[in-house]
């Protein structure tokens, strides 16, 4: 599934361990705060957002875009530490 990441994080310290994170599980930078992958498996996004809930804090935002996952495209926000999904059916 194509899956993108948007980061917003509260501050510069925490950039560093997340981007790595994010590297790490596959995706690549494509802008400042993006990063893209189009390989990457539904079981291995939910491994990354349990590791992203340990590493960030309550002034960090993200935002997942997933496509195709059940034909629709599912946006997850993390927001406060708190998970939020908005699933978009065609």
């Amino acid at each position: 599934m194509f899956v993108a990441v948007v980061c917003d994080l509260g501050s510069k310290d925490a950039n560093h361990p997340i981007h790595r994170l994010l590297v790490q599980y596959g995706l690549k930078k494509v802008l400042e705060n993006l990063y893209e992958s189009a390989a990457m498996g539904e079981g291995q996004l939910l491994r990354l957002k349990r590791e992203l809930d340990q590493q960030t804090d309550s002034y960090d935002m993200m935002r997942f875009y997933q496509y195709p996952m059940d034909n629709t495209l599912v946006i997850s926000s993390l927001k406060e530490k708190k998970w939020r999904k908005l699933t978009i059916r065609a």
